[in-house]
Protein backbone atom coordinates (compact mmCIF):
# COMPACT_ATOMS: atom_id res chain seq x y z
CA UNK A 1 0.00 0.00 0.00
CA UNK A 2 1.13 3.43 -0.60
CA UNK A 3 1.92 6.07 1.70
CA UNK A 4 -0.06 9.26 1.89
CA UNK A 5 2.92 11.11 0.46
CA UNK A 6 3.40 8.97 -2.85
CA UNK A 7 -0.85 9.77 -3.33
CA UNK A 8 -0.35 13.09 -2.75
CA UNK A 9 2.25 12.94 -5.69
CA UNK A 10 -0.02 11.58 -8.14
CA UNK A 11 -2.91 13.71 -7.33
CA UNK A 12 -0.73 16.81 -7.92
CA UNK A 13 0.62 15.22 -11.00
CA UNK A 14 -2.68 14.50 -12.10
CA UNK A 15 -4.06 17.78 -11.60
CA UNK A 16 -1.43 20.04 -13.21
CA UNK A 17 -1.78 17.35 -16.41
CA UNK A 18 -5.41 17.91 -15.97
CA UNK A 19 -5.02 21.90 -15.67
CA UNK A 20 -2.57 21.93 -18.84
CA UNK A 21 -4.98 20.77 -20.71
CA UNK A 22 -7.04 24.26 -20.41
CA UNK A 23 -3.89 26.66 -20.03
CA UNK A 24 -3.93 28.82 -23.39
CA UNK A 25 -0.02 28.44 -24.98
CA UNK A 26 1.82 31.80 -25.30
CA UNK A 27 1.77 32.85 -28.97
CA UNK A 28 5.60 34.13 -27.97
CA UNK A 29 6.11 35.26 -31.60
CA UNK A 30 3.05 37.13 -31.68
CA UNK A 31 3.58 39.04 -28.38
CA UNK A 32 6.88 39.92 -29.26
CA UNK A 33 5.50 41.46 -32.89
CA UNK A 34 2.49 43.60 -31.13
CA UNK A 35 5.48 44.53 -28.43
CA UNK A 36 7.44 45.86 -30.75
CA UNK A 37 4.97 47.78 -32.92
CA UNK A 38 3.37 49.25 -30.21
CA UNK A 39 6.71 50.24 -28.42
CA UNK A 40 7.97 51.66 -31.30
CA UNK A 41 4.73 53.80 -31.91
CA UNK A 42 4.47 55.05 -28.42
CA UNK A 43 8.57 56.13 -29.77
CA UNK A 44 7.44 57.77 -32.99
CA UNK A 45 4.95 59.70 -31.62
CA UNK A 46 6.82 60.86 -28.65
CA UNK A 47 9.56 61.59 -31.90
CA UNK A 48 7.34 63.75 -33.73
CA UNK A 49 6.63 65.58 -30.57
CA UNK A 50 10.29 66.13 -29.76
CA UNK A 51 11.00 66.95 -32.96
CA UNK A 52 7.71 69.36 -32.87
CA UNK A 53 9.15 71.19 -30.27
CA UNK A 54 12.67 71.41 -31.44
CA UNK A 55 11.08 72.72 -34.17
CA UNK A 56 9.55 75.54 -32.21
CA UNK A 57 12.52 77.08 -30.69
CA UNK A 58 12.88 75.22 -27.52
CA UNK A 59 16.12 73.41 -26.69
CA UNK A 60 16.70 69.97 -26.67
CA UNK A 61 16.67 69.01 -22.85
CA UNK A 62 13.27 71.05 -22.05
CA UNK A 63 12.03 69.25 -25.22
CA UNK A 64 12.96 65.85 -23.67
CA UNK A 65 11.64 66.71 -20.26
CA UNK A 66 8.11 68.17 -21.87
CA UNK A 67 7.66 64.78 -24.03
CA UNK A 68 7.91 62.79 -20.64
CA UNK A 69 5.81 65.00 -19.17
CA UNK A 70 3.22 64.01 -21.62
CA UNK A 71 3.63 60.62 -22.24
CA UNK A 72 3.25 59.91 -18.35
CA UNK A 73 0.11 62.43 -18.02
CA UNK A 74 -0.97 60.44 -20.72
CA UNK A 75 -1.04 57.24 -19.70
CA UNK A 76 -2.00 58.52 -16.32
CA UNK A 77 -5.30 59.89 -18.06
CA UNK A 78 -5.65 56.65 -19.86
CA UNK A 79 -5.71 54.35 -16.79
CA UNK A 80 -7.79 57.01 -14.73
CA UNK A 81 -10.37 56.28 -17.60
CA UNK A 82 -9.91 52.69 -17.63
CA UNK A 83 -8.32 52.53 -21.40
CA UNK A 84 -5.13 51.76 -20.42
CA UNK A 85 -5.52 48.27 -19.46
CA UNK A 86 -7.45 47.35 -22.90
CA UNK A 87 -4.23 48.73 -24.48
CA UNK A 88 -1.50 47.05 -22.39
CA UNK A 89 -3.83 43.44 -22.94
CA UNK A 90 -3.14 44.09 -27.06
CA UNK A 91 0.24 45.31 -26.81
CA UNK A 92 1.71 43.81 -23.77
CA UNK A 93 5.52 45.07 -23.00
CA UNK A 94 5.15 47.36 -25.73
CA UNK A 95 3.04 49.65 -23.71
CA UNK A 96 4.58 48.32 -20.00
CA UNK A 97 8.09 48.76 -20.55
CA UNK A 98 8.43 52.35 -21.56
CA UNK A 99 7.60 55.44 -18.85
CA UNK A 100 3.90 54.96 -19.76
CA UNK A 101 3.75 51.92 -17.47
CA UNK A 102 5.46 53.21 -14.62
CA UNK A 103 2.97 55.82 -14.90
CA UNK A 104 0.11 52.82 -14.87
CA UNK A 105 1.66 51.78 -12.01
CA UNK A 106 1.46 54.60 -9.71
CA UNK A 107 -2.38 55.50 -10.93
CA UNK A 108 -3.54 52.12 -10.95
CA UNK A 109 -3.44 51.32 -7.18
CA UNK A 110 -4.45 55.06 -5.89
CA UNK A 111 -8.22 54.01 -8.48
CA UNK A 112 -8.55 51.46 -7.07
CA UNK A 113 -8.57 51.93 -3.10
CA UNK A 114 -9.99 55.69 -3.75
CA UNK A 115 -12.89 55.00 -2.51
CA UNK A 116 -11.23 54.17 1.42
CA UNK A 117 -10.35 58.25 1.30
CA UNK A 118 -7.98 60.56 -0.12
CA UNK A 119 -5.06 60.03 3.05
CA UNK A 120 -5.64 56.37 3.96
CA UNK A 121 -6.63 54.63 -0.11
CA UNK A 122 -5.18 57.18 -2.33
CA UNK A 123 -2.30 58.13 -0.30
CA UNK A 124 -1.11 55.20 1.09
CA UNK A 125 -1.83 52.91 -2.46
CA UNK A 126 -0.05 55.41 -4.58
CA UNK A 127 3.51 54.17 -4.47
CA UNK A 128 2.07 50.51 -2.83
CA UNK A 129 3.95 49.43 -6.64
CA UNK A 130 6.00 52.42 -7.75
CA UNK A 131 7.59 52.36 -4.08
CA UNK A 132 9.74 49.42 -4.37
CA UNK A 133 11.06 50.49 -7.98
CA UNK A 134 12.05 53.49 -6.60
CA UNK A 135 13.63 52.28 -3.73
CA UNK A 136 15.66 50.13 -5.93
CA UNK A 137 17.03 52.85 -8.34
CA UNK A 138 17.57 55.45 -6.11
CA UNK A 139 19.33 53.20 -3.63
CA UNK A 140 21.55 51.90 -6.96
CA UNK A 141 22.06 54.82 -8.57
CA UNK A 142 23.25 55.81 -4.77
CA UNK A 143 25.95 53.32 -4.80
CA UNK A 144 27.17 53.19 -8.88
CA UNK A 145 27.20 57.17 -7.68
CA UNK A 146 29.79 56.53 -4.75
CA UNK A 147 31.77 53.60 -7.17
CA UNK A 148 32.24 56.42 -10.00
CA UNK A 149 33.09 59.12 -6.90
CA UNK A 150 35.64 56.87 -5.46
CA UNK A 151 36.97 56.04 -8.81
CA UNK A 152 37.46 59.53 -9.99
CA UNK A 153 38.76 60.57 -6.99
CA UNK A 154 41.78 58.11 -5.94
CA UNK A 155 42.44 56.47 -9.39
Amino acid sequence: MENKEEQKKKVAKAYEKYADQFTPKPKYFANCLKAFFSGGAICLVALFINNSFLASGMDKQASGSFVTIILVCTAQLLTGIGIFDTIAKFAGAGVIVPITGFANSMVAPAIEYKKEGLVLGVGAKLFSLAGPVLVCGISAATVIGIIYWVIERFF
